[in-house]
């Protein structure tokens, strides 16, 4: 992993948060904590919108496989602190928009669904919550995550059956909104998000926290008596 596996920018008002540590972006306790300050840094600087980007090919594969498997008090210290990530992201008081640039599974997967507006590219993808298929529960913040934001029909499918799904599928059960060719991806983003950072503020964030603010609550207050209950995957 590179010394930055992620960096902000502000682009006239648009938070820019570029994914890319040179291999699979992903999610270890560093990048977390880097995450973490970049969302600090959107409200600091009073950005009107974030966009969440990743490099080539390569949006986010998850957490990181060496703190996932070293021991069950890594693991879960990892999931927990994720998830307080994912949950903020969630239910970030401005508007948020994902720009899948590939591969998006598990943790990955669970940042298109804490964004608000999530545009994909045009590339063959394996977009999903893969969790069960490698012996790893799908913890309640992400089943819940889940079913507030995929096509119901397909929430079985997507939570249980661990199905993975190409960029155009990922559109029909809701992982993503909209696909467009690779090179327009990231200017299509920014500019979704400079429209949606043009909507009232205050407005904007007291409708997201009514939308979601006492699930984020609940999953919340329950999330470390959950992933206590989480073992080591199997790989």
């Amino acid at each position: 992993m590179t010394e930055t596996p992620s960096t902000y920018r502000l682009d006239d008002g648009v938070a820019v948060v570029t994914l890319d540590d040179g291999k699979a972006n992903a999610f270890s306790t560093a990048a977390l904590v880097r995450l973490e300050a970049h969302l600090d840094h959107t409200e600091i600087d009073g950005a009107r919108a974030l966009v969440l980007v990743g490099r080539p090919g390569r949006f986010s594969a998850g957490f990181a496989l060496d703190e996932m498997t070293s021991s069950v008090a890594q693991m879960r210290g990892l999931v927990v602190r994720g998830a307080r990530f994912w949950m903020r992201l969630y239910g970030l008081g401005l508007p948020t928009v994902a720009a899948c640039t590939g591969h998006a599974l598990a943790g990955g997967a669970l940042t298109l669904l804490s964004c608000d507006l999530r545009i994909g590219a045009d590339v063959p993808s394996k977009i999903g919550l893969n969790e069960v298929s490698i012996g790893l529960q799908l913890p309640k913040f992400a089943t819940e995550l889940a079913r507030d934001r995929l096509v119901t029909r397909s929430f079985t499918a997507s939570t249980m059956g661990a199905r993975v799904y190409d960029a155009a599928d990922a559109v029909k059960v809701g992982f993503l909104d909209r696909v467009v060719p690779e090179d327009a991806l990231l200017d299509s983003a920014v500019a979704e998000a400079r429209r949606m950072g043009e909507l009232h503020t205050s407005a904007y964030a007291t409708t997201k926290l009514n939308a979601r603010g006492e699930m984020i609550a609940r999953e919340l207050a329950r999330l470390e008596a959950d992933i206590d209950t989480m073992v080591l995957p199997r790989l």
